[in-house]
């Protein structure tokens, strides 16, 4: 937590000190307040989406829940993933608490496992879509690089889960006498995720949501970015804001905050885009995350009770006469 905390104080520190304090606060004074409302309600589409893309998984694994139980799992899972590592934090939550619900670690831990990778394809499709139609105004080969190596990794991720080939490998190896119950779980699991490879239509539709879900992360940034007077073409945020999105899943700081603000302020900077208003920008975003992320602990808080309840409900004894 100590390091999180001084990443993101750092990674601040580096670009405020490049500012000049009067002109950043004249631009958050001039900032349109109806399309930062208008920002601050697309963000929250965001969250619907990501609700009904897990449940969509929980219903193809046969966990069927309330929808009421799933907000609640997410809202948790989303304010812990401010101070835990990262997304994968929210995420350890998200699986504990459905798990102590449905007794059903493995199937659970699948679906949010999957819930993460479906989000992180949409993230590399759409980042060559907005490549494709937008290459000419690609002014750093670095970003050519960023978009390699995400792709990379994610081709990896999915061979290992779904090559038949790779799979058998795997199961051989886990099955190995020197095996333990840590590989014993990760087989499991690994078996779970499997099974969604003959799932075809529910994959698709994470997918095709995943996508929409990453276009109105871009279409967020661009709107405050516009509500702070800053007129540049809609492509770029489609290509950036997938990579820096993915650069911030790195555990090393607070909800990505510090992260965040560095590396739109690197990015957008071959724009010509003043320090000024990269900062503002990404910060309004911040402060989104972090009252959304607010919300979803009061959420869970309220809504303890619900969680203490047994899932098997207790034996009764009854008394005897002797």
């Amino acid at each position: 937590m100590l390091l999180k905390i001084s990443v993101s104080v750092i990674l601040l520190w580096l670009v405020f000190r490049q500012l000049d304090r009067a002109i950043f606060i004249e631009i958050i004074k001039n900032v349109d307040k109806r399309l930062i409302l208008l920002a601050f309600f697309i963000f929250f589409i965001n969250y619907v989406l990501c609700i009904f893309r897990w449940e969509m998984l929980l219903k193809a694994a046969q966990i069927h829940l309330p929808l009421s139980r799933v907000i609640i799992s997410s809202a948790g899972g989303h304010f812990f993933s401010l101070f835990l590592p990262s997304t994968i934090g929210g995420d350890v939550v998200r699986v504990i608490d459905l798990t102590t619900h449905t007794r059903k670690p493995h199937e659970v831990m699948a679906t949010v496992l999957l819930d993460r990778l479906s989000g992180y394809v949409g993230l590399v499709i759409l980042t060559w879509l907005a490549l494709l139609s937008g290459f000419k105004h690609i002014l750093n080969k670095n970003v050519l690089v960023c978009v390699g190596i995400l792709t990379t990794i994610l081709i990896v991720i999915l061979l290992v889960l779904f090559n038949k080939f790779l799979y058998h490998k795997i199961n051989m190896l886990l099955n190995s006498p020197s095996g333990n119950k840590i590989r014993g779980y990760i087989r499991d699991v690994h078996k779970e995720m499997h099974i969604f490879r003959h799932r075809e239509k529910v994959a698709l539709n994470n997918i095709i949501l995943s996508i929409f879900i990453q276009m109105i992360t871009s279409i967020t940034f661009y709107i405050t970015a516009l509500s702070l007077g800053l007129k540049i073409n809609m492509i770029y945020f489609f290509i950036f804001m997938p990579i820096i999105g993915a650069i911030t899943l790195l555990p090393i700081s607070i909800g990505g905050l510090g992260l965040r603000e560095y590396t739109t302020r690197l990015f957008f900077a071959n724009l010509g885009v003043s320090a000024h208003l990269t900062f503002a920008m990404s910060l309004v975003n911040s402060f989104f995350i972090l009252i959304y992320g607010g919300m979803g602990g009061l959420i869970y808080v309220l809504t303890v009770h619900h969680r203490r309840i047994q899932y098997n409900p207790p034996h009764h004894f009854h008394k005897t006469h002797a």
